[in-house]
């Protein structure tokens, strides 16, 4: 017997959090987040985490999960997260999963595949590398050896451009190339629900919500981390939000440009979700006016007429 699993995603400022949390509330479930920053502790208002009275409304996995210096990956997760999944739905619930991490959508969905084997000294050549010369550097060398996973990745993700560098030197594939082969075997169908704005109201959602942000206490959240000792370029604050408040303790830029670039990066980055997003089928796409609709949407996906 199937063993169903809702899924709400999108970009960033669509409204995903709001309508989980109905759906989750409806079915009396709990929330699967899938989102690769607001795993971690003290990163708050950047990263747009559920509120506190949100969180006490449905309990909600993966968040606050992880001090800001650990380690994590999307194995790890797919692993966890589907721990999760079973524990629901030994207690006859339905799990709600909402995020906008495509690549943690992809690890709860279908699976990752990550069993080749390691090369620890081209892994360290490159890891040097990487420290001399930067990560675009190191992203354009795998841009000519392996265009196509290199069209899903940023060079931002410097770790995922060392695997997938380090997989394509000992098999001379793309490491797209065992994704795409890999099928996990389980009983569980997903039924993903994607939501989709105009993109002129998106992008307005997006730029209020930055200037909530700052009104919220942005600065002051990257003075507080900084404050604790967490070194800026850990892979948890190489963010958007957090990079160009960086920017603008160290001088480099004012505050106002910081927001600027803010507000444009992330526009870039509901762009490449998107672009993620649309390339998977399965995907039901919900237009989104209001978030006055988020009821009908939440009653129309529990009841089976989405």
């Amino acid at each position: 017997m199937e063993r169903r699993v809702i899924v709400i995603l999108g970009p960033t400022a669509s409204g995903k959090t709001a309508l989980g949390i109905e759906i989750a509330e409806r079915l009396q479930t709990e929330i699967i987040s899938a989102d690769s920053r607001q795993l971690y502790r003290k990163l708050n208002i950047g990263t747009a985490k559920p509120t506190h009275e949100e969180l006490a409304r449905v309990k909600h996995h993966f968040i606050d999960y992880l001090d800001i210096n650990e380690e994590y990956n999307v194995s790890r997760f797919e692993t966890e997260a589907l721990t999760v999944v079973d524990s629901l739905h030994a207690l006859g619930k339905i799990p709600v999963v909402v995020g906008g991490s495509g690549l943690y959508i992809k690890a709860i969905v279908d699976g990752i595949f990550n069993e080749v084997e390691t090369d620890p000294g081209y892994r360290e050549e490159l890891i040097e590398l990487r420290e001399k010369k930067g990560n675009e550097y190191l992203y354009e060398i795998l841009r000519l050896k392996d265009p196509v996973a290199a069209a899903e990745l940023l060079p931002q993700n410097w770790k995922r451009v060392i695997r997938a560098l380090e997989v394509n030197k000992l098999t001379g594939k793309s490491i797209k190339d065992f994704h795409r082969d890999y099928k996990r075997e389980d009983d569980l169908r997903f039924f993903q629900f994607g939501l989709n704005w105009e993109r002129e109201k998106l992008y307005s959602r997006i730029e209020k919500r930055v200037d909530q942000m700052i009104e919220s206490g942005l600065v002051e959240e990257v003075k507080s981390v900084l404050n604790e000792g967490f070194n800026k370029k850990m892979n948890a604050l190489n963010t958007v939000g957090y990079k160009e408040i960086f920017d603008f303790l160290d001088g480099k830029i004012s505050l106002d440009r910081a927001i600027e670039l803010i507000k444009r990066n992330t526009r870039r980055y509901a762009k490449r979700q998107l672009t993620w997003f649309r390339r998977d089928e399965r995907i039901k796409w919900l237009n989104v006016d209001t978030l006055t609709y988020f009821s009908a949407l939440a009653e129309g996906i529990i009841e089976g007429q989405i």
